[in-house]
């Protein structure tokens, strides 16, 4: 069943496409900035030009490759002329040519006529398309925005969150200064790609900024320069900045994992006390590279518990041979 164009929550200018890709527009009429693709899917219409029409999906952009064109070339202009119609008349978004195919003119004057965008790549079809996906999946997958600060921390995507005033800045621009990347200061924007990953990013308004009381706004790709910021990282582990409670009593030994759930997906998460003489910055980096090596297959916390058990049971045996 197609999901009706009303349900679709968002969307990408077809422009934007155009412009990521170096697509060449060959329907000059047209004005892709005013065309809006919604869906991450996308099809190859060998069947639509055979006459098969049933359970098309016309949101789709649709991508010609030496197949399909392998196809074109077989039959009379006039029954190409037919199915095209009948295929632009849903108004797709588009129709790109890949490996530098030139299509009939035929296409260029339908696809004028009718506000279908006709363009064209010189890249293979395959890996253009695997490209395509896997940008308009980013571009229209489900997001939030949160606060809290999301930073690159030896390759783990490291999102601190906490009361505002807690030192969540303060924490990320000391690990700039360690040598590791800011991806978003006070508001990360999350998008979920599939059940396992979620891909955090700054808004454009504030990207590589960031914020400290008493000084203000400092931009942190001018300051440290462009090895110190990153426009994306997936979510890996979640660390909550909360104030120190002498009345609670918190993981001491970490054989129990706990979870932030975002968007539907769980992330690891460390609950850390703050107090002063606490080093944030440090403690992140001890927490990334604990949870790389916790994926690693190798859990210090239950090391531990093995050798204390080892050795309890080693003193039982002796204390019995005794």
């Amino acid at each position: 069943m197609i999901e009706d164009k009303g349900k679709l929550k968002y969307k990408v200018k077809l422009s934007k496409i155009i412009e990521r890709f170096h697509l060449e527009n060959l329907t000059t009429e047209v004005d892709a900035s005013k065309i809006y693709v919604k869906v991450p899917d996308v099809n190859r219409p060998a069947l639509q030009f055979a006459g098969y029409f049933k359970d098309f999906d016309p949101y789709r952009i649709q991508l010609v490759g030496n197949v399909e064109y392998g196809f074109l070339e077989m039959h009379e202009d006039e029954f190409i002329r037919e199915m095209t119609t009948r295929m632009f008349e849903y108004r797709i978004p588009c129709m790109i040519f890949c490996r530098g195919q030139k299509p009939n003119d035929m296409f260029t004057k339908l696809g004028n006529q009718y506000g279908v965008a006709v363009l064209g790549t010189k890249e293979p079809t395959s890996s253009f398309m695997a490209e395509l996906i896997r940008y308009l999946k980013i571009e229209l997958a489900p997001r939030i925005s949160i606060h809290g600060v999301l930073v690159d921390v030896f390759g783990e995507g490291v999102l601190i969150t906490g009361e505002s005033g807690i030192g969540k800045s303060e924490a990320a621009l000391e690990l700039v200064k360690r040598g590791h990347r800011l991806v978003s200061d006070d508001v990360v924007l999350i998008k979920k790609l599939n059940e396992e990953e979620l891909i955090g990013m700054a808004p454009d308004v504030t990207r590589y900024f960031i914020e400290l009381r008493g000084i203000g706004i400092i931009d942190v790709k001018t300051l440290y320069g462009v090895q110190s910021v990153e426009d994306s990282r997936k979510i890996d582990l979640v660390i909550k900045l909360e104030d120190w409670d002498r009345e609670r009593e918190y993981d001491r030994l970490g054989l129990t994992e706990e979870y932030e759930e975002i968007l539907g997906n769980k992330i690891v998460c460390h609950s850390i006390p703050v107090r002063p003489g606490r080093n944030l910055a440090i403690i992140t980096e001890a927490a990334a590279i604990n949870h790389r090596q916790k994926e690693m297959g190798y859990n210090a916390a239950q090391e531990l518990y093995r050798r204390v058990t080892d050795n309890l049971n080693r003193k039982d045996d002796d204390d019995e041979n005794d």
